[in-house]
């Protein structure tokens, strides 16, 4: 799970070091597997501007640029077509290292023209791959600022690995969330507005009786008259951090939404689905193409969404190419269901699919959360590409069993030996979204791996911190004082063990059939003993 530092304090209001974070994060048991910050591969880049552009002497292809460092005007030789007077651009200056070129940047000549650093195009810097010109900033850019102050790249990300039982924490809230209960913060509000439709859904939803089991809760919201385009720099920054390749504004946000809090969202294009759209289960022989251009034959029992002629998506899986927004899109289908963890894990094992999604609905996403998904990713859609949303349209209901679990504060000091003050294990379960009522603990619904007392005990002994466990003192080993006799025979035991002698180990007493096996016949004492060599 990886995630930035600024996207991290979006929910979590800190002020504490970016060290204190991370010992933090390993120690709740979210263990940091490695933190990198993308401002490191970008030290001597910086702001400048193109003053005039005119043809090398001795190359038809080359340019020879005056540039305006922000310190003085810079030589340098150009063989981007897009190079010309006016623009804004990125300068690699002398000593500086590009990662696409694995080249350390010096003063040359080219072709015989002297050149004093470089204009680099995105792949060139490592953000994209687009080579074919140079990389052309925001007119606003200040001349003479470094790259990465310019743009707050100077943002370490963090990645940690999640155990298969803290699906919560595949989102960033989650997170956020116990590093607060861990005293690292506060756990800023999530304000996610309530969307009113304007029109009654043109798509309908229908759900066979037999995936009851298999998707308990669906929900979806038709889009009309979106203009899907590449996503907002913003949001391109945070996916791209990640590593995350950013394909568009509607695919984009559902991604966003799935790592910001581990609600996995899908966006159809409602022009390609010839509905009603169908929740049910796969028949055998029934195949589908996904998103990953990949052909897969389904066997009967997954689940399924379906038009009148084809699987458009494997629940909880993958969305299919037929039915797939593009950048031509104008009205979408949006989803936001609970598919559960056992069919989607045998879906995505069976066809060997591995993605985002998958990972997150087989360890168990929050089953209550599927309205406020839809919302949140029409709120996002709304403002980026616009158009209207009809009312939100729905089969089944959320099913959360929230179990009452019997806990008191003297039990964690009978389980563990950390004698905690009730209060403090109050506030500690409190901060987790736990809720206490006399002498019972009820978890969150996006808790399943607490279902008794000794999980309850377990999180308040993690927020604690296992560094509080007491230390076992065991009592001294008495003096021993062998015989003579005995010291002689330890000595003479090594001495065989170093010259690679085997003990012989008798038995006086064996089974009948175990003394058969060895040639001994009858009961009688007197016959032959087998022996077992150790």
């Amino acid at each position: 799970m990886k995630f930035t530092l600024s996207w991290l304090k979006e929910h979590l209001d800190t002020t504490r070091p970016l060290n204190d974070i991370l010992e933090t994060l390993t120690n709740i048991g979210l263990e940091v597997e490695s933190v990198t910050n993308p401002a490191d591969q970008f030290q001597g880049f910086q702001i400048a501007e193109i003053l005039e552009a005119a043809p090398h002497p001795n190359a038809d292809r080359l340019q020879v640029c005056k540039v305006n460092s922000g310190e003085k005007t810079l030589q340098i030789v150009c063989g981007a077509p897009n190079a010309r007077a006016g623009i804004k651009v990125v300068l690699g200056l002398p000593g500086a290292y590009v990662p696409a070129l694995d080249v350390t940047l010096k003063e040359t000549k080219i072709r015989g023209v002297e050149s004093f650093g470089m204009l680099c195009s995105a792949k060139e810097l490592g953000l994209g791959e687009e080579h074919n010109g140079i990389l052309e900033v925001a007119a606003a850019a200040t001349v003479g600022k470094s790259y990465v102050a310019e743009y707050g790249i100077d943002d370490p990300v963090i990645d940690i690995s999640v155990t298969p039982n803290r699906p919560d924490c595949l989102g960033v809230r989650g997170v956020a969330r116990d590093l607060a209960a861990a005293g690292l913060g506060t756990l800023k509000p999530l304000s996610i507005p309530s969307v009113a439709g304007t029109f009654k859904s043109p798509l309908a939803l229908k759900r066979d009786a037999a995936v009851a089991d298999g998707c308990p809760h669906y929900m979806g919201r038709f889009l009309k008259g979106v203009q899907n385009k590449p996503s907002p720099d913003w949001l391109k920054k945070k996916l791209n951090a990640i590593g995350m390749r950013s394909i568009s504004a509607l695919v984009d946000i559902t991604n966003y939404v799935s790592i910001d809090l581990c609600r996995p969202l899908h966006v159809f294009d409602a022009d390609k689905l010839d509905g009603p759209v169908t929740v049910r289960l796969s028949k055998k022989g029934e195949s589908f193409v996904a998103l990953d251009e990949n052909t897969y034959a389904l066997n009967e029992g997954h689940v399924v969404i379906a038009d009148n002629h084809h699987v458009a998506a494997l629940g909880g899986v993958m969305g299919g190419m037929d039915s797939g927004c593009t950048l031509e899109t104008q009205n979408v289908l949006l989803e936001s269901a609970y598919f559960d963890p056992i069919h989607v894990a045998q879906a995505g094992r069976e066809t060997q699919m591995h993605t985002d999604a998958r990972h997150r609905f087989e360890r168990g996403v929050d089953p209550l959360s599927t309205q406020m998904g839809i919302e949140r990713a029409t709120d996002l859609i709304l403002k980026i590409c616009g158009g209207a949303p009809s009312d939100t349209i729905e089969l089944g209901e959320p099913l959360y069993a929230a179990p009452n679990i019997p806990f008191k504060g003297e039990n964690t000091l009978k389980r563990t030996g950390m004698d905690i003050p009730d209060a403090e294990q109050e506030n500690i379960l409190d901060s987790l979204g736990f809720s206490l009522k006399k002498g019972f603990v009820t978890p969150p619904s996006w808790r399943p791996d607490v279902s008794e007392t000794a999980d309850v005990i377990e999180e308040v002994a993690r927020i604690y911190g296992y560094a509080h466990l007491p230390e076992p003192v065991l009592p001294a080993a008495p003096h021993i004082k062998w015989r003579p006799e005995k010291s002689a025979e330890i000595l003479a035991r090594h001495a065989l063990a170093d010259r690679r002698f085997m003990e012989v180990v008798t038995w006086s007493m064996v089974s009948e059939e175990d003394f058969s096996l060895f040639g001994g016949k009858g009961t009688s004492t007197k016959s032959r003993i087998p022996l077992r060599l150790s």
